[in-house]
Order: C-alpha cells, then sequence, then structure tokens
C-alpha cells in the first residue's frame, strides 16, 4: 500500500468535507451522541442538510498559513484526514494541534495511520498537542496515540488527564524540534 498525506486547497476541501460525516459517526460511538433532529452529528438543530455543515468547514481553507487540512490517501485514494491548527486556534505555547484525526475503519490496523501522523509532524518543528477521549470506550485511540507518539518521540513525551476547551481530555503533548 502506498500512504501519503497531502494538504488540500479550496479544490479538494469537498473530499474531507464527504469523510467529515463518517468521522462524526465514528465518535458516536465515543461519546454516545446522537444525530440532531435532521439527521446531521450536530449539536445544534440549526444544521439541516450536510451543506449546512460543510459551510462552517471552510475556515479550514480560508487560513492556508495557520490552519492545515491534510488528506490521507491510500493506492491515490481518499482514506482520512487530519485537520493541524497553529496559533491563535492552539493552547498558550503550543505551536501545531491536531484538530481532528480520521482514518476509515476498513483500513485501521495495518500501521496506516501512524505513518500518516508521522508524516504530518515532520512537516513542522516545534510543540505539538493532540487531545483524546479519555473513558474506557476509546481505549483503541488512547493505545493508538500512545504507541505513536511513543515511537515518534522515543519515549519522550507527555501524558495527561486534564479539562481542555473541548471537555476532560487525555492530552498528550511532545516536541520535535530536535528530531
Amino acid at each position: 500500500m502506498k500512504i501519503d498525506v497531502k494538504l488540500t486547497g479550496k479544490t479538494e476541501a469537498h473530499i474531507i468535507k464527504n469523510l467529515f460525516p463518517l468521522y462524526l459517526f465514528d465518535l458516536s460511538a465515543h461519546y454516545g451522541n446522537i444525530p440532531n433532529i435532521h439527521g446531521i452529528y450536530e449539536e445544534s438543530d440549526d444544521f439541516q442538510t450536510l451543506i449546512d455543515q460543510y459551510e462552517v468547514q471552510n475556515i479550514w481553507w480560508e487560513k492556508p498559513d495557520v490552519l492545515f487540512p491534510y488528506l490521507i490517501l491510500v493506492d491515490e485514494k481518499p482514506a482520512g484526514f487530519i485537520l493541524v491548527a497553529t496559533p491563535p486556534h492552539c493552547n498558550k505555547g503550543i505551536d501545531y494541534f491536531v484538530n481532528e484525526f480520521f482514518l476509515l475503519q476498513s483500513l485501521r490496523g495495518h500501521g496506516i495511520a501512524e505513518q500518516a501522523a508521522n508524516k504530518v509532524f515532520e512537516q513542522f518543528r516545534g510543540n505539538w498537542e493532540l487531545f483524546t477521549n479519555p473513558l474506557e470506550k476509546n481505549i483503541v485511540g488512547q493505545k493508538f496515540w500512545r504507541k505513536t507518539i511513543s515511537n515518534y518521540t522515543n519515549g519522550n513525551y507527555i501524558e495527561e488527564y486534564g479539562e481542555t476547551f473541548d471537555g476532560y481530555k487525555l492530552i498528550f503533548r511532545f516536541n520535535n524540534t530536535g528530531k
């Protein structure tokens, strides 16, 4: 399998937007979310169609030097995405934040996600942060990030539980400046 990550522009935004409902569906298993009254995985009933949801996501292609929407490709086909934010969309002292990370279920367990994450980490040097669900329902995700970040940093990272802007999370931080 050939694994690539590609920084997307506005002309490819629709690919990530098409994958996004699958990501939100996956998250529903970890958080117990159900769709709103219109069948859209959003908290607000203001979202009536996927087009409404797509509009909110446009910010990822409106700030090209601040927000970095990467598409994961497997054998040149869309397989997932990694959305990376930089200040002011990060906590103080953080240079790069993995805002969203998704790989299709059918491709999990083959090392693709770890390779894709590493390729994105290699794009930027500095202080990184990401959050994941700390609950037992997400033990696979926790193990994935623990293994991936430990392998990437040779065990030189911080892992802690704490409050975030998105609630109580398992937080990972590392610095790849000297890598």
